[in-house]
């Protein structure tokens, strides 16, 4: 079982390296796809603008046409005053030119604060365009570089399945089946020493039973809490009281000179 383990701990750090991968070209596709959210943004924020120019544009001709057309009802209006002879009547004509006097005053007011803000949205609009052209500049080589990144990781990841393709065919099949589907459960190691008497997955204490149970690496041990699979690391090897293993004991007794010394008594816990 042990040495089925080890074949499925090497396929296991094939998989985390590509699980690391795959983030990381994931992060890198998100980059990317930011990067036109934002163009497309201001694209959008131009076309708008232009829309919202195009309209002020029509609301000036809309008064100036306004401001034309009192000016000629004035100027129509002060012919007819020459030739009036009754004072009522002149003074009904200098009433309405009054009037229109100051709708067309009123006109022009209104059209000297759309050209204003017409000035103001074109400005807005050059700087826009202006932040696009920048913007597409440097995302370029931004862009480039993220795209020759993805092809890195590619290229890394096409090695590493190979290789793990090659591992897997000396796998033992109904110890990898489990471990796949326990990988695509938490994409994360699934294969794991215990430490100290805990799970070094979940990292949850465990009875000195189930850790005998790992230790003789008789049959696949499941971690009762995570359901990882647990596997004795023999490179740190403790008892079951938590002493080293392969520690010589060491006595003391005492000397001639009636002080105490250690001496080594060969045994090994």
């Amino acid at each position: 079982m042990r040495e089925a383990l080890k074949v499925i701990l090497s396929i296991q750090e094939l998989d985390i390296k590509m699980i690391r991968l795959m983030r990381l070209k994931k992060q890198r596709q998100d980059e990317l796809k930011q990067i036109a959210i934002l163009k497309q943004e201001l694209l959008e924020q131009l076309d708008n603008k232009q829309d919202e120019i195009a309209d002020l544009s029509e609301e000036c001709l809309l008064y100036e046409r306004k401001i034309e057309e009192h000016k000629e009802k004035i100027k129509k209006l002060e012919g007819q005053q020459t030739s009036i002879k009754k004072i009522e009547e002149f003074n009904a004509i200098t009433k309405e030119i009054s009037s229109l006097e100051r709708e067309k005053g009123s006109f022009e007011q209104t059209l000297s604060n759309l050209v204003d803000k017409k000035a103001i949205e074109e400005e807005v609009y050059e700087k826009t365009k202006k932040s696009l052209a920048d913007s597409d500049l440097s995302n370029k080589t931004l862009e480039e570089e993220i795209k020759e990144t993805i092809q890195e990781i590619n290229k890394e990841g096409s090695g590493l399945k190979k290789t793990r393709d090659e591992q897997v065919k000396t796998a033992d099949p109904q110890i990898f089946s489990i471990y796949e589907r326990l990988l695509r459960n938490k994409k994360d190691r699934v294969v794991v020493p215990i430490e100290n008497r805990t799970c070094t997955g979940c990292h949850i204490a465990l009875t000195a039973q189930h850790e005998n149970l790992v230790r003789k690496g008789e049959k696949l041990v499941f971690c009762e809490h995570c359901s990882r699979i647990h596997f004795w690391n023999e490179g740190k090897e403790e008892s079951i009281d938590g002493s080293l293993s392969g520690v010589k004991r060491r006595r003391r007794r005492v000397s001639s000179a009636g002080s105490a010394v250690a001496v080594d008594d060969g045994e090994t816990e």
